[in-house]
């Protein structure tokens, strides 16, 4: 079994297609190519999506913990396939999630992410988000490999 590695912002940015304010994943520290993934966001309440969600109480939108895991699984599928020029895009194709608890300010986000198969247009993974060692959003997410081409609105 290969020895875990972490990544840093840097590395994670490079390996993502999102940029500011969308990059949900600020550090890997245990990232196993072809098995799993862990890392963290920091959840800042300087946060533009705090302004609306909500302004008498900030909350992290679920949807955006659920993006931060597939930004998880996005780093995993990279680091498990051998790289193409261009990078292949990563789109949901279904999820399955149970949100358990909100996410405030202040809160570390830990991500964990265990890959369950890898296909040649796709994939499968289920993932875990916590605070503190509580689960707040349990996913299973499917996930299909778009060639970057074919998202220009001109070629649909």
């Amino acid at each position: 079994m290969p020895d875990p590695v972490a990544l840093d912002f840097e590395e994670i940015r490079r390996l993502l297609p999102q940029a500011h304010p969308f990059l949900m994943l600020d550090r890997v520290t245990e990232l196993v190519p072809g098995e799993r993934i862990a890392g963290m966001k920091n959840v800042s309440g300087n946060e533009g999506f705090f302004q609306g969600h909500f302004p008498q109480v900030a909350v992290m939108p679920a949807a955006l913990v659920l993006e931060a895991l597939a930004q998880a699984a996005i780093v995993l599928v990279r680091r498990t396939i051998p790289p193409v020029v261009p990078p292949p895009v990563y789109l949901f194709g279904s999820v399955h999630a149970r949100m358990q608890r909100p996410v405030f300010p202040g809160d570390v986000l830990r991500l964990e992410v265990k890959l369950l198969k890898l296909f040649d247009d796709g994939g499968a993974a289920e993932g875990r988000a916590s605070v503190d060692g509580k689960a707040c959003t349990e996913a299973e997410m499917y996930f299909s490999r778009v060639d970057p081409a074919r998202l220009r609105p001109d070629a649909r």
